[in-house]
């Protein structure tokens, strides 16, 4: 895709160095960003609650500080803050702080869905990833179903097909939108595993931090990214 049809849908371009002052801040915020990630990777692979407690909430603010600077558009900056909202309170080990973390999280799927939707048309979503996603969201749901607590069968549902409303809408934006929703839902499924008592990858967090903060730089990237010699919009 052309930078030009990009801009034709109200998507702004990244400023070139030839053209801002400031084009260094990108970069800087894009490299804060993925080190806060390792840190917490790190953490999370040595067992450390304090390091995991400090970097995760660091992580969607930096993100969403670096696409405002790329003059990203407001839904996307919406749908990070709202990532961020569910990344709290996921810390907080309550029944309570689930369901209101899946909200926000939820809120944040439909910025997404609205950001997408100027974007698409019916043939640039494939049938057979629709097919693939829709099995797949049928065949997850009916097996955690029976493990799930009672109370969050039609929450987890509800969110599942909203999630998996996202991964398909990002399918149909390119390569790296796609594999963006794709991990999206990766790793929201880990969480729903642990939630339903299934067996687990060791160190759990760790892979469910990786692929989240992957998927939601490569939602981002698809419209900010941090070299301005790559064009905004270029699938990858």
């Amino acid at each position: 895709m052309s930078a030009g049809w990009w801009r034709e849908r109200g998507v702004r371009a990244l400023p070139t160095r030839a053209t801002t002052p400031t084009a260094a801040s990108p970069q800087l915020l894009y490299a804060a960003f993925l080190l806060a990630v390792a840190a917490d990777l790190v953490f999370l692979a040595v067992g450390s609650d304090t390091g995991h407690l400090v970097c995760k909430p660091l992580l969607m603010p930096l993100l969403a500080a670096y696409a405002a600077v790329c003059h990203a558009p407001p839904l996307l900056l919406a749908a990070l803050l709202c990532g961020w909202g569910g990344d709290v309170c996921l810390l907080a080990d309550a029944e309570w702080a689930f369901l209101v973390g899946m909200g926000s999280f939820a809120a944040g799927h439909v910025c997404y869905l609205l950001l997408f939707r100027p974007l698409l048309k019916p043939a640039r979503t494939s049938p057979l990833s629709a097919a693939g996603y829709g099995a797949a969201l049928v065949v997850t749901v009916a097996l955690l179903w029976g493990d799930l607590p009672a109370e969050l069968r039609i929450p987890v549902a509800g969110y599942s097909l909203l999630l998996t409303a996202v991964a398909l809408g990002a399918s149909g934006l390119g390569l790296r939108a796609g594999a963006g929703g794709a991990l999206f839902l990766l790793s929201d499924t880990l969480i729903a595993s642990g939630v339903a008592d299934w067996p687990q990858p060791p160190v759990p967090d760790f892979w469910i931090m990786l692929t989240y903060s992957a998927a939601q730089l490569l939602l981002v990237t698809t419209w900010a990214r941090p070299f301005p010699k790559d064009p905004v919009g270029a699938t990858s």
